[in-house]
């Protein structure tokens, strides 16, 4: 497989990562690597809301895509939680360590350089409470894995009230496919989207069997998420005002 090469950017104190075009595959801010810069990545987080506060930390995570590592870096450092990152190009893990702030040598932290859907084929089922999905390549037109199969996977991989996030591209045509494709392996009343960003990212949250928590729990989970990570970039009370629940 020909793998894009890896290029960095810097710009008003923000370093991005590209796979060989003007695309930002990830970024994070020089000086204060914690904060989740881009928008798309803080709403990816909007996972939080379905686990209970006191559950905040507990469990796995599980990250298929490792970008700029921001998101293993919040789980890892922030939440505290035993983190997997599964990334193809060995390149990124490389540059990630270097450039990027992607601890080497924790024991809590799994680097696992390999195909996604392989791994994911043979991953002990229901081992991860949270599972972020960012699977793009270079051309960055639609997610790499993105059949019913590799949705079956992620859902075996949840464990009980577990959640899934994915990047998907919400003014493309491949939007709608791969939002179908997740509500048919998580079922209905399961799934949820984000309003898109301004370049066009919609973030889309599946459940294993957990349903949406009535307007005050979520008022108050929201609540709890910014008084911990609101200064990492994590606006989760907006986050409830974007939610809808997806719809064929």
């Amino acid at each position: 497989m020909d793998l894009a090469p890896v290029t960095l950017s810097e710009s008003a104190g923000v370093r991005y990562l590209h796979l060989g075009t003007i695309w930002v595959q990830g970024a994070m801010r020089i000086r204060k690597p914690q904060v989740v810069e881009l928008e798309y990545i803080q709403r990816m987080l909007a996972s939080l809301l379905w686990l209970p506060t006191e559950a905040l930390g507990q469990g796995r995570a599980v990250q298929l895509g490792l970008g700029a590592a921001a998101i293993t870096r919040f789980t890892h450092k922030a939440l505290r939680m035993p983190t997997t990152v599964v990334e193809i190009n060995p390149e990124v893990i490389d540059v990630c360590r270097l450039w990027f702030h992607l601890p080497v040598g924790d024991a809590r932290l799994e680097v696992v350089q390999g195909d996604a859907g392989s791994w994911l084929a043979s991953a002990e089922p229901q081992t991860a409470t949270l599972l972020h999905v960012d699977l793009y390549d270079h051309e960055a037109a639609a997610p790499v894995l993105d059949d019913e199969a590799f949705y079956a996977g992620c859902r075996t991989l949840l464990a009980d009230g577990g959640v899934l996030s994915v990047n998907l591209f919400g003014r493309n045509a491949s939007f709608e496919r791969s939002a179908a494709r997740i509500a048919a392996v998580f079922g209905p009343g399961r799934v949820w989207s984000l309003r898109p960003t301004r370049e066009g990212n919609t973030v889309v949250i599946a459940t294993r069997d957990v349903d949406l928590p009535d307007r005050a729990t979520l008022g108050a989970r929201a609540a709890t998420i910014e008084d911990r990570f609101g200064a990492l970039g994590l606006p989760a009370r907006k986050w409830v005002r974007m939610l809808r629940p997806y719809q064929e």
